[in-house]
């Protein structure tokens, strides 16, 4: 696999723990750390490799939902870089479950963007059977 950059995003709303958002992006990709910005009200990380989607790659095939996955991953194409939601109350119970940008989580989504030389084939590689 050529260059693979993760990045993640999400609001913190006053009433949430910090600590639990980091919780639940550390439970799917353990090796990003987080930065908190509370003026801006946000958590921002990234990280480069492969490696940062490992526990990703675990996580489509422990839920059983590969094809649900492409079909997300697939939408989220644009040029060199795929970007996804996933809900931060299942990913912080280490589950994974694939969200829209709002409207959905009452506290909003994690955002993640994957920047990647070959979109199509990282795909393939998270999604394979």
């Amino acid at each position: 696999m050529d260059r693979v950059v993760v990045y993640v995003e999400s609001k913190v709303h006053p009433t949430e723990s910090v600590e639990k958002i980091l919780s639940a992006i550390s439970n799917v990709f353990p090796t990003i750390r987080p930065q908190v910005d509370l003026e801006k009200g946000e958590v921002r990380g990234s990280a480069e490799g492969i490696e940062a989607l490992t526990k990703l790659y675990n996580l489509l095939r422990r839920e059983q939902i590969r094809d649900a996955a492409r079909s997300v991953l697939r939408k989220g194409v644009e040029g060199n870089s795929i970007t996804f939601y996933i809900s931060k109350q299942a990913a912080f119970v280490k589950r994974l479950s694939f969200s829209e940008p709002s409207g959905e989580e009452p506290l909003g989504p994690i955002k993640v963007t994957i920047e990647c030389d070959s979109p199509k084939k990282l795909i393939e590689w998270l999604t394979s059977t």
